[in-house]
């Protein structure tokens, strides 16, 4: 192919991958840049190819030098400095406002916690955690973060600890409530019934809009007259003090917004006798005079919610 067509071609595609790269770094995440951007790159290694033909014998003198084992070596140090992403390459993502589909952050430093969640433009969630005086930023404690709705039913889990092998002996409240979504899901998903009534909800005498297991339902209702009112936990625990871990929680209701929103202590966790049906129980209890240093894990856990349902896009 002509090579004036394929460099001007390649020049011009590298300008759009280089456009919409910057444009998707500095802006909240969109599926029509992203997809320009992906979609350009594969164009791109088309006529990289055409590029390698139409110059193969310049190339192949190029590779006949030193010059290979330098630039690839150059290359595999960026690849794997750009993949561990040490503290510096971190701080340069935390520049960017395009946080991926999933649209949260985990941030851990010496004054605490602080998780973002924005999964659109119109909602943007953050859980800023104040450390108290034995929390210990080197030896972090265990946290989950989950929401469930108005009938104490799992939804969603934001964040789960990394790396820790048994979440059911330092976080039994979260580990047991995960289980039981898990385990209702699989089996709906294998019976063909419906994920509600699987987890028995037709038995609850709740409200039928404080029912649904869709998370959008609540952070995104499609109905802004008419949200379901639903809850935000943290469960904390130091695996070293030998205290239970403690469950945090706060109520959010899009019906009445409230920006700023302080997490109350709601107890600690404690497994009950089994249910009518065998199945495992979990409760939670007022904490007593024997919480001494776990009670100072957290001084405060702050929720901030940006929301702006009526933008119509």
């Amino acid at each position: 192919m002509k090579r004036s067509f394929v460099s001007l071609l390649t020049a011009f595609s590298f300008v759009v991958l280089s456009a919409t790269g910057i444009i998707a770094f500095f802006s909240p995440f969109s599926i029509k840049v992203v997809g320009l951007h992906a979609l350009v790159g594969f164009v791109f290694v088309a006529l990289i190819a055409l590029h390698v033909t139409n110059n193969s014998n310049s190339l192949l003198k190029y590779i006949r030098t030193k010059m290979p084992i330098l630039t690839g070596a150059i290359a595999l140090v960026l690849t794997g400095l750009f993949f561990w992403q040490p503290e510096p390459v971190k701080r340069i993502l935390g520049l960017s406002k395009n946080l991926g589909p999933a649209l949260d952050r985990f941030e851990m430093s010496d004054e605490g916690i602080v998780y973002q969640y924005s999964p659109s433009p119109d909602y943007k969630m953050e859980l800023e955690i104040r450390a108290g005086t034995e929390y210990n930023k080197e030896n972090p404690p265990n946290m989950a973060i989950w929401l469930e709705n108005a009938s104490l039913y799992h939804i969603k889990t934001l964040h789960k600890p990394q790396g820790l092998q048994n979440t059911a002996e330092s976080l039994p409240y979260w580990d047991f409530k995960r289980r039981g979504w898990e385990a209702a899901k699989k089996d709906a998903e294998l019976s063909g019934k419906d994920l509600a009534g699987e987890l028995g909800v037709d038995a609850i005498t709740q409200p039928t809009q404080n029912i649904s297991f869709d998370p959008q339902a609540y952070i995104l209702p499609v109905d802004s007259d008419n949200p379901m009112p639903y809850r935000l936990l943290i469960e904390v625990d130091d695996p070293d003090d030998k205290q239970p871990s403690l469950v945090y929680y706060v109520e959010i209701d899009n019906s009445e917004p409230y920006v700023f929103q302080l997490l109350e202590l709601n107890g600690f966790p404690k497994q009950e006798a089994q249910s009518e049906e065998g199945k495992e129980a979990w409760e939670l209890y007022y904490v007593d005079d024997s919480f001494t240093t776990a009670l100072n894990l957290i001084d405060s856990a702050l929720l901030t919610i940006e929301r702006n349902f009526d933008n119509e896009e």
